[in-house]
């Protein structure tokens, strides 16, 4: 497969050959839910906790006396029949990550990358160097491109500039290539990688 090389003005600048083997068939789908599951499920804090009987604060006396009230029979105000009781299998804090092979990892994230290279959603620019970091010459860029909805910027290291000029341009977010994974393959609509970012994912890919 090849990819239509672009400068920041939009004018082709030739073209890059993609170098790892791109998947035709299903196999990796299973891979790529697997890793997006296991990415959403270590954002999640787990922090959520409640108190058991034993936790909560107060008193151990007994509310009243067993027999000859007439009420129904109560050993604690900790009960978790009674409100500010305690909850009986509540919530504890946890870590809900999950474990992935590296082999998965790899196989899920050519997987997704293969699949938005074939819809014509990768975009390759020659580079990417602002002269200031205005937002007004980052949005300049991809009017070029004619790229619009979420887009995610793919640059080969920490760029100042960059940074300061598409932080506060909505729907557009800005990652290197090697920080690059597999849910953020997914979620944009639009994927803009420099030259140098680009083979630096392929780099990555041909270790597999």
């Amino acid at each position: 497969m090849k990819l239509t090389i672009k400068d920041i003005q939009g004018n082709n600048q030739g073209e890059l050959d993609v170098k790892f083997p791109i998947i035709e068939d299903g196999r990796g789908t299973q891979a790529v839910h697997d890793v997006v599951v296991a990415y959403q499920a270590a954002q999640r804090s787990g922090t959520a906790c409640t108190k058991t009987m034993g936790e909560v604060a107060g008193s151990g006396k007994k509310p009243w006396r067993q027999k000859g009230t007439g009420r129904a029979r109560a050993g604690s105000f900790a009960s978790p029949l009674w409100r500010g009781g305690g909850v009986v299998f509540g919530p504890k804090p946890r870590d809900h990550g999950k474990k992935v092979s590296k082999s998965t990892k790899q196989l899920a994230f050519r997987k997704a990358l293969s699949e938005r290279l074939k819809a014509g959603d990768v975009f390759v620019l020659d580079d990417l160097k602002l002269s200031s970091p205005k937002t007004k010459e980052f949005l300049r860029v991809l009017s070029a491109l004619q790229i619009t909805g979420t887009t995610l910027v793919v640059a080969p290291s920490v760029d100042q500039n960059l940074i300061l000029a598409s932080r506060n341009v909505p729907n557009v977010e800005l990652t290197t290539s090697d920080a690059l994974n597999t849910y953020e393959v997914l979620r944009f609509g639009k994927l803009v990688f420099t030259r140098g970012a680009f083979e630096k994912v392929e780099q990555r890919l041909a270790a597999e």
